[in-house]
């Protein structure tokens, strides 16, 4: 029996190896854009999402944290947090 990960407060998870290929990058984005400063998307992989980081850098700049959790090869788990965006 697995058990639920615990999260840190404000951290949500975006398992990517359930969306078709062709979709995930448009799904990513759109999850990442509702993020507010000082949440994280946990992002679960079954690759390395170089391209896609590079992506993200370029669209969101200082405000894009990058944190590797786990780097094997069953699963990439990348925490992408977002920092410095002025509150709502």
């Amino acid at each position: 029996m697995h058990s639920q990960p615990v999260l840190e407060p404000h951290t949500h998870i975006f398992d990517a190896r359930g969306v078709a290929r062709r979709f995930r990058h448009s799904a990513i984005f759109g999850a990442i854009g509702v993020l507010r400063s000082g949440e994280t998307m946990r992002f679960v992989n079954d690759h390395d999402p170089i391209p896609l980081i590079a992506q993200l850098r370029d669209r969101l700049g200082e405000n894009l944290t990058v944190t590797y959790r786990e780097h094997d090869s069953d699963a990439v788990v990348i925490d992408f947090g977002i920092v410095g965006l002025p509150t709502e």
